[in-house]
């Protein structure tokens, strides 16, 4: 019997979630639109500047995607004042702008890493990375944004009966619920459960200070959720295209990370995970599913070394 698994695949079975394991391309190849678009060249690289074209010009109306012989298209030189190269699984290359690129911090906040509260040893083993990642994206002008659970008063009246169980513990708690000790309100702004955790509070002072690091609170799991939010609003205002994504929780699609990446993908942002900067406390398996994905489809995976040795 042959084996099922030997099998080629069915001739309409696009791999659309195979990009990490694809072959380097034959031809230079544009994606998008005339005004949003990526080209990848044979070499590897894939430039996400927005910048050129290939020969041909932009893309028509109504196409999608054109390639060009490899040989009749130099790769761009790279413009180190304004661009960054950065290496991503499956042996690419991806070329950012810098004053259009940043990191999307989201909720490394006390309350779901501080140890008195919970236990979550993968979360804190984030925190080294970014304290090294965050000063070298400062030195190349890309923004720091600390995207964090912060609500008011009048938006715990609106959150939907879905996420306020999901926040509770045997009907108990739950949003806007005095926790132990000086920890104050459940994910409330201001309260010390709701500022990040240890020295990743100072960091942010300090970018804040030097203009580099804005705080944008979230008042849903995805930072991007629904017609327009705050972050979504200053992306717009910025004209960041590029985002690098950190912290926890990554899986699912109801958690943070995940959320946030997945409404950024659906509004055409392009989206880059730091592999060793995010986390879960989900069992073994859900954050692989979440990398495969984040690599395959949603765009590319890194990890801070490589992006700090592209930035120094």
């Amino acid at each position: 019997m042959s084996d099922p698994a030997a099998k080629p695949a069915p001739k309409h079975d696009h791999p659309i979630l195979g990009m990490v394991h694809r072959p380097k391309l034959a031809v230079a190849t544009e994606y998008g639109n005339a005004a949003s678009f990526w080209v990848e060249y044979p070499a590897g690289l894939i430039d996400l500047t927005r910048t050129t074209h290939l020969p041909n010009g932009a893309l028509q109306d109504g196409d999608v995607v054109q390639d060009h012989v490899a040989r009749d298209v130099p790769v761009p030189p790279l413009q180190t004042r304004t661009q960054l190269d950065v290496p991503v699984n499956g042996d690419r290359v991806v070329r950012i702008a810098k004053k259009r690129s940043a990191i999307v911090i989201i909720d490394m906040q006390n309350f779901f890493l501080h140890p008195d509260l919970r236990d979550h040893p993968t979360g804190l083993a984030c925190v080294i990375p970014l304290m090294n990642l965050v000063p070298a994206l400062r030195a190349q002008g890309i923004k720091i944004l600390w995207v964090n659970w912060g609500l008011t008063e009048h938006e715990l009246t609106t959150i939907p009966p879905s996420l306020v169980r999901g926040f509770m513990k045997s009907g108990r708690g739950g949003f806007g619920a005095q926790l132990p000790g000086d920890f104050g309100r459940l994910l409330m702004r201001g309260e010390f459960n709701s500022e990040l955790y240890g020295p990743l509070q100072g960091l942010y002072e300090e970018g804040r200070r030097e203009g580099t690091d804005v705080w944008i609170h979230k008042n849903r799991m995805s930072g991007l959720w629904g017609p327009q939010t705050a972050l979504d609003l200053y992306l717009q205002e910025q004209g960041i295209t590029t985002l690098f994504f950190a912290g926890v929780n990554a899986d699912q699609a109801s958690q943070c990370v995940l959320g946030t990446l997945v409404d950024a993908y659906f509004r055409g942002y392009d989206c880059i995970v730091v592999e060793d900067c995010v986390a879960t406390t989900s069992p073994a398996g859900a954050l692989e599913n979440v990398l495969y994905n984040a690599g395959g489809s949603y765009g590319f995976v890194t990890d801070s070394s490589r992006i700090i040795d592209a930035a120094t």
